[in-house]
């Protein structure tokens, strides 16, 4: 009896140790679809992004393309143009509010250009370039004063000698018609001759300084980028 117990106790160790062995051999091997033991912490500093590349997300057209923050708006520069907080300022502001494009400084090159152009026509009797030029109301005094030298035969010579200021006196803006009226410094040689030639007002030789204010108009928003002129006033 002794012997037949040690022998089958040892046939059935060896099994258990056979059995363990297979066990552990198959256990302890790693087949890749073992999952990482869940962190809390970890998971949630990963959620966006695991989020984001999914292919079942729906994305809001043009996401991708919206820069992370909003540039912060460029403070307008009206140095030279018009003091800080001043009516100017304000009115420059509120044509911009309509149109962003406007430029204030090429505006004044543009008002002098118009500023001679339309002294030149004047003098000339131009209708056709002062129609493009002039309001109806401005345009019709302008008619007037030809169509009076012509009556008299009288002729109006007007030479530039230069521009020496320009500048933004005011702006106003209504129901989106905006009025910028611009003060010029201008010399000029000017002088009226009779139908016989001779001067009888001005002076054919002498350079004058001659101030104007003039106030142009214009739709803003509209097709046409042309400024009228609109009104005119001896300056001081």
């Amino acid at each position: 009896m002794q012997d037949g117990f040690d022998l089958t106790t040892i046939i059935f160790l060896a099994l258990a140790v056979f059995v363990i062995w297979r066990l552990r051999s198959v256990l302890g091997q790693k087949t890749g679809a073992e999952r990482a033991p869940f962190k809390p912490v970890e998971r949630s500093r990963t959620e966006p992004q695991n989020r984001g590349e999914r292919d079942n997300v729906v994305r809001l057209p043009g996401v991708d393309r919206l820069p992370q923050s909003a540039p912060a708006a460029a403070p307008r520069d009206w140095r030279g143009i018009a003091e800080p907080g001043s009516e100017v300022a304000r009115g420059l502001e509120a044509v911009v509010q309509v149109e962003p494009a406007f430029e204030p400084r090429s505006f004044i090159e543009g008002a002098k250009g118009a500023y001679e152009s339309i002294m030149i026509a004047f003098a000339k009797g131009d209708r056709k370039t002062l129609r493009a030029l002039l309001s109806k109301e401005v345009g019709e005094a302008f008619e007037r004063a030809i169509a009076e030298r012509e009556r008299t035969r009288q002729t109006l010579e007007t030479t530039f000698v230069s521009i020496d200021r320009a500048e933004i006196v005011a702006v106003d803006v209504r129901n989106r018609v905006a009025h910028i009226t611009v003060r010029f410094l201008s010399n000029l040689i000017t002088s009226t001759r009779n139908a016989d030639g001779k001067v009888v007002d001005g002076s054919a030789e002498t350079v004058v300084e001659v101030p104007d204010v003039w106030t142009f108009a214009r739709t803003l928003g509209s097709r046409d980028p042309n400024w009228q002129l609109v009104a005119t006033e001896a300056g001081a």
